[in-house]
């Protein structure tokens, strides 16, 4: 039974580091629902890991900090899958699953960072989505799906994730605005993912992200922390039909953090 309508869809993923990812799961989870997936990594060296994970599947790399390279990979897709399936590529959905903040010189108050910094961040983990978009939007379907992964919260001043709230509040801020415009010739699709703290690679080289994410399972009710199968389940259904009502939204996945932030067993072991 095909409940997500799924099967032989055609989806193109931005962000697949390794298993850990949440890229990574989407893509396992759009296999497992019988859809086509084609993958673009950040350069050579991460596309190589990536086949080994997917040796039989497209993969292409691209610097999205480059908007040359987003052009170049938009007509190398165009050129090497329309080859290979003998008419014009339109992708049923896109997963923007792409962060990137430089903590090199360690964690610093909010009023500390550096405009390079901000501004890195800022064109990595958000511009590139309208970027990409603003190329690939002649390889979607009038009715294709976008997908990003955000935060489950942009206003909670959680110093040890430093600059990147205000980042992913522009990247939610920047849904509704690509909704609008694609509008005026599509009913494609712009939602956003949210989930809470994640144990993945990425996430590890934040410095005190850990001490956090231990935190956040004693503060979600299950006292158990979101997994990226959970996160990457719900971007299964914001890609799929199924879905076909919602745009400009993001989806929290926090398993309850935002309602238990005064759990009485926490209250007690700060307070006595």
């Amino acid at each position: 039974m095909d409940f997500l309508k799924l099967n032989n869809k055609r989806f193109l993923v931005f962000g697949v580091a390794n298993k850990k990812s949440v890229a990574f799961q989407i893509a396992k989870m759009l296999f497992e629902e019988n859809a086509i997936v084609d993958f673009v990594v950040q350069n050579e060296f991460v596309a190589k890991k990536v086949r080994e994970l997917f040796p039989e599947q497209n993969i292409f790399s691209c610097n999205v900090e480059i908007d040359e390279e987003i052009k170049k990979l938009r007509m190398e897709i165009e050129s090497k899958i329309d080859s290979q399936i003998d008419s014009q590529i339109h992708y049923d959905g896109l997963v923007h699953s792409i962060a990137f903040a430089d903590y090199g010189d360690g964690m610093k108050p909010f009023h500390e960072t550096s405009k390079r910094a901000f501004l890195q961040a800022l064109d990595i983990s958000c511009f590139s989505l309208i970027s990409i978009c603003r190329e690939f939007a002649g390889l979607l379907k009038t009715n294709a799906s976008v997908v990003t992964i955000s935060i489950s919260t942009t206003r909670m001043a959680s110093e040890n994730y430093g600059f990147m709230a205000p980042i992913k509040a522009a990247l939610d801020s920047s849904l509704a605005f690509l909704a609008k415009s694609f509008s005026q010739f599509s009913e494609i699709r712009f939602n956003a993912v949210a989930p809470s703290l994640l144990k993945t690679s990425a996430s590890a080289g934040i410095p005190g992200y850990a001490d956090s994410y231990l935190f956040a399972e004693q503060i979600i009710p299950r006292k158990r922390a979101v997994s990226t199968e959970e996160a990457a389940a719900a971007a299964i259904f914001l890609l799929s039909p199924r879905s076909s009502g919602i745009t400009a939204q993001k989806i929290i996945v926090d398993a309850g953090m935002e309602i238990n932030y005064f759990d009485k067993e926490i209250i007690r072991k700060i307070v006595h």
